[in-house]
This record gives structure tokens, sequence and C-alpha cells, in this order.
């Protein structure tokens, strides 16, 4: 692994963001399957945040993972949230919660969580960049970084500012790679020269990148038998500087799909290269909504409109052309009252969205696709 971490043993992160879910609840019996596989095949970094899965991401890896296996065998990442802090006041007490609500002493990487023009300046105005490097300093925090969603413009001007940052984590993906909103290469150039490593989320786009439409898939197919999940987050961690690739794994058949590409990584071939590249002209032909289910604007909606799993119901219309997307729309993800056309424009959503999508736009066209039989009231 990379000399500046020699805690990392192998470059494949297990992200507790998409953790399986059973009548509403993490299911914890099988998620300490899942780490347990995960620390057999040798890896030991792992990622989460207070927010994730409504809350219940820190306590369910206290329950799988840190109540479980003496503190050297793990490597820990945990974030700071703008929604959890007015003042600088407030963070070192949310922090104490955090290591409480994961059974720990510290973290080994404690990041500024998803940085971007809009939230930067209160990070600032808190202090909150000050605080987590005094953190460091008394030893409750290993390494300070950032995970970012913005232009390389306001990287640079972050990484300017606080020289001190460590690493950055960064969305990126063979999709998102050349995207205009979200600029994967030239925010991963900035990162490079700044000398900063990185580290990699959302590598298969939440989920967009395995079930891929039927002209992409059976290109990777055409290879030498691996996964389409095995070819994206290979891509991703075949980039100089790039230590480590989060997954956000959601059953045991995941895991040890990536584990088992993982353990010996090799780097995507050339001729794995050539196939990546005619798969995104593929999808750069298709009309797809790129959303990648981080349910961050679900959060905080008046209406409680599923929003990520209205988005992914177009997306499959759009893929597959069949009922099936219809009857999902129809019978799982929507009620009276929570509808896309129930949504009341209010913006909450397209503020907090990492993507920067116009949701209220497509929540329209969403209505459109799947409202367009049902008599006007």
């Amino acid at each position: 692994m990379n000399c500046s971490f020699p805690e990392l043993k192998k470059n494949l992160g297990f992200g507790f963001m998409r953790l399986p879910i059973k009548d509403g609840q993490v299911d914890l019996d099988l998620g300490k399957q899942m780490v347990d596989a995960f620390l057999e095949a040798g890896f030991n970094y792992f990622d989460t945040a207070h927010g994730y899965l409504e809350g219940k991401s820190e306590t369910a890896l206290r329950a799988c993972l840190t109540s479980r296996y003496p503190r050297e065998r793990y490597v820990l990442a945990n974030k700071l949230t703008d929604t959890f802090f007015k003042t600088q006041a407030d963070i070192r007490p949310f922090f104490q919660q955090q290591l409480e609500n994961c059974g720990v002493d510290y973290f080994d990487f404690y990041l500024m969580h998803s940085q971007c023009a809009k939230n930067f300046q209160h990070f600032q105005d808190c202090r909150a960049y000050e605080t987590a490097f005094a953190l460091k300093a008394e030893g409750k925090v290993r390494h300070v970084g950032i995970s970012f969603h913005d232009t390389p413009q306001v990287l640079e001007q972050i990484l300017t500012q606080y020289p001190q940052i460590e690493v950055v984590q960064i969305q990126f993906n063979y999709l998102d790679y050349e995207d205009p909103a979200v600029q994967s290469r030239a925010v991963y150039e900035v990162c490079r020269k700044y000398h900063k490593d990185v580290i990699i989320m959302e590598p298969v786009k939440g989920g967009n990148l395995v079930n891929l439409p039927a002209q992409a898939n059976a290109i990777l197919e055409a290879l030498d038998g691996g996964s389409p999940a095995s070819y994206a987050i290979r891509f991703a961690a075949s980039f100089d500087g790039v230590i480590m690739v989060l997954s956000g794994m959601s059953n045991l058949e995941q895991l040890l799909d990536n584990t088992g590409y993982m353990k010996n990584f090799q780097p995507l071939n050339s001729q794995e290269l050539t196939a990546i590249e005619k798969v995104q002209e593929i999808f750069h032909q298709m009309n797809l909504i790129p959303c990648t289910a981080c349910r961050y604007c679900m959060a905080g909606c008046p209406k409680e409109i599923a929003i990520a799993d209205l988005f992914a119901v177009m997306n499959s219309k759009r893929l597959h052309h069949d009922w099936n997307a219809d009857y999902y729309y129809e019978t799982v993800h929507t009620s009276s009252g929570r509808r896309a056309s129930d949504c009341i424009q209010c913006g909450q959503c397209e503020q907090i969205c990492p993507q920067h999508l116009n949701i209220r736009q497509l929540l329209a066209q969403v209505a459109k696709e799947f409202e367009k039989n049902e008599p006007s009231a």
C-alpha cells in the first residue's frame, strides 16, 4: 500500500452506507457475516458517517465490527457533516458522540464531509478544520481529510487554504470521468497537483454501472468473465495516487465478488480499457438520470417523496422499456401524497444534492412518464 498510510492493507474499503436492511432495520446478523468475510480476505478499511442509513450506520458498525474485533484489526473513517453543528462549540460534543456510537477511542481518518462552495464557508466560520487538526494533535484522529463534491476550482481553494489536508475523497467512476457536471478527471488532477492521496467513492455510481444496458453488458461479458462491478472498481483503482476505493456493499454476494478480484488487484489492461470506452459511449447516448442514490435529498423532503427510488425506476423504464418500472412506481415507491407530482417545489433537495441535479424538473418528468394516464383532478 501507499507508504503514507502503512495501516492500509489493501485498496478496497467497506462503505457502511448501503448495508442490508431487514424489516426497516440494519440486518446485523448478515452485516456481521460480511464484516467477517471482509477481514478474513485481508481488507481492513471501513467508512461511515453519522447521517448514513438515517443515523443507523455508526451503531451498526459498532455492533458488527468494533465490539467484536481488537482495534488494530481495522482502519475506521468517519466524517463531520455540516448539518450536525451550528457553532464551533458544537463540534467536539458531536465528535465525542460519534466515537461512542462507533465504540472507539479514535478515528483513523476524519473527513470534512461533502465539501463544496455552499458549505465551505460554514466550516470556515466554525473553525471546523482547525478543530479537526487539534483533535489530530490530541491523538483522537490519525489523519484529517475531506470528502468533496464540487468543481476543481473550489477544491484548489480548499487545498490552498488548508495544506494540512492529507487525503481527498472524490466521486470517481468511468461514467463521470469526463462528465461536465461531476468533472471527476479534473478534480482528480487537482488532487495530484497538490500531492494529495485519493479515496474513491461511488465507483459503480450507486449501482448504475452494475445494472448495465444489455448492449453494454454484452461488451463486458465478452471479456474474461469479470462482473460489471469488477471493471468499474478496477478502473477507479488503476489511477496513480488512489489509495482506497469504497464500495457500499449490501449483500454477501457483492462482498465476495469485490474481495475476490481485489485481493490480488490488477489494473485494467488495454483490452479492458477499450471495452470501458465502448460502454461509456453507450451510456452517453442514453438519457439517464445521474443519481447515485445517496438519499441526502430524501431526508429533508417535506412530502417524504422517495426521490432516489423514483429516479431509479425512471432509469429502469428508459433502459428496459417494460412494465416492471411502472409496477414499482405504483406499488412500491409511492403512496398518497408522496408521488412525483406531489412535489411542492421547495428546492431543499437541490441544495443538498452532491450531483447538483435539477430535482424538481426531473420529478416533473417522472410524473409525466408514470402518471400520464391518470385522470386529472
